[in-house]
């Protein structure tokens, strides 16, 4: 998956929008204001924080060395994501997985209005 791609993916999702809180090489993708990706896409290697359900982010860990824990994030609920060491579709499905839990998380009426075109 190329940065590109990946910014295309993160960007697909319904309401996520990208910001540069941090600097302007660092990606933020939210959703309604809150974080479920960040990546430098033109670091190489490309790597991409997301957000995980604990027991899942330690079993990820183990299976795959390409999944670390977070950078610079909460440990327990983020991983970071060596792209390049992944197949896409691995990738594609951590990152809607980030998203869903990040979604998951928003109050009732805020998940309500995702639902709607």
């Amino acid at each position: 998956m190329t940065p590109t791609e990946l910014r295309a993916f993160c960007l697909g999702f319904n309401a996520a929008v990208e910001e540069f809180p941090f600097t302007p090489e660092t990606s933020v993708f939210k959703v309604l204001g809150k974080v479920f990706a960040l990546s430098a896409l033109d670091a190489d290697p490309l790597k991409v924080n997301l957000k995980c359900e604990p027991e899942q982010a330690v079993r990820l860990r183990a299976e795959h060395e390409a999944i670390v824990p977070g950078w610079h994030m909460n440990k327990r609920h983020w991983n970071t994501v060596t792209v390049g060491g992944l197949p896409d579709a691995l990738v594609r499905e951590l990152v809607e997985d980030s998203y869903d839990l990040v979604v998951a998380g928003l109050p009732r009426a805020e998940r309500l209005r995702l639902d709607r075109p």
